[in-house]
């Protein structure tokens, strides 16, 4: 029986297992879905050797750009966008070979464009500067919409939290928040920006989808925004990595 599974640090509160599971059990397929916690990207190689079933593995936080050190190739929109997030193994010789892709894109784009098209001039902040940011900057350049990322410790061009003035806010339509600060089990925090100067012009994005409200999109909706969390990015995502896997 062929498995898949997801590497990642911490993944009690993931909704993939159970995705997955039932995707297959829909779709009359024979395969399961594990979790995989490790300590170390270097762990991963042994996964791939001791698991002979596992065909594919979903990559979460925080190993989206570090899986890159273990792969043997890497699809052109990873390699540009550089974090990963979907490994697809083969095992056609004596060791298996891992390709690595990126569909965090496909997900994000799907989700944010139906919202900013009718939008001229829009502008964003990106909250962040891990894996799951760099997806989110490739699909705003891919869009053509001008974004400025903020950093806890910012470097070169970037922004820090304390530089965020009612200029800068009122500047940036789009804010998207691609850190896990707000995530289940720490729901009880949010990003550190000045919520007060957000008006209903404003569109927040939120990459987290435990809780489904953060306390980020909640200060936003109280404020008018339009507000979208991580969920159908999530699924987009995962499907187009049973794509990648199933041919």
């Amino acid at each position: 029986m062929k498995t898949y599974g997801l590497i990642g640090k911490k993944l009690s509160h993931s909704f993939s297992q159970t995705y997955f599971d039932e995707k297959f059990e829909s779709l009359g397929i024979e395969a399961k879905y594990f979790l995989f916690e490790v300590g170390d990207v270097s762990e991963v190689k042994e996964i791939i050797r001791s698991h002979p079933e596992l065909a594919g593995l979903n990559v979460t936080i925080p190993y989206k750009e570090d899986i890159l050190s273990i792969v043997d190739e890497v699809d052109p929109v990873a390699q540009a966008v550089g974090s990963v997030n979907t490994l697809k193994i083969y095992r056609a010789g004596e060791e298996p070979l891992v390709h690595a892709f990126n569909t965090d894109v496909i997900g994000f784009e799907k989700t944010l464009s139906p919202l900013t098209e009718d939008r001229n001039s829009l502008s964003a902040l990106v909250l962040g500067t891990g894996g799951a940011a760099k997806a989110v900057v490739y699909v705003l350049q891919k869009l053509r919409i001008p974004f400025r990322c903020v950093s806890r410790n910012p470097v070169e061009n970037q922004l820090g939290y304390s530089d965020l003035t009612e200029e800068l806010i009122l500047e940036h339509g789009l804010i998207i928040n691609t850190t896990p600060v707000g995530m289940y089990p720490q729901a009880d925090v949010a990003p550190e920006i000045p919520y007060s100067f957000l008006t209903r012009d404003h569109i927040l994005y939120d990459l987290i989808y435990n809780p489904a409200e953060t306390i980020f999109l909640r200060k936003g909706r109280e404020k008018g925004c339009v507000t979208i969390n991580g969920q159908r990015m999530l699924e987009l995502q995962a499907d187009a990595s049973w794509e990648i896997w199933k041919d």
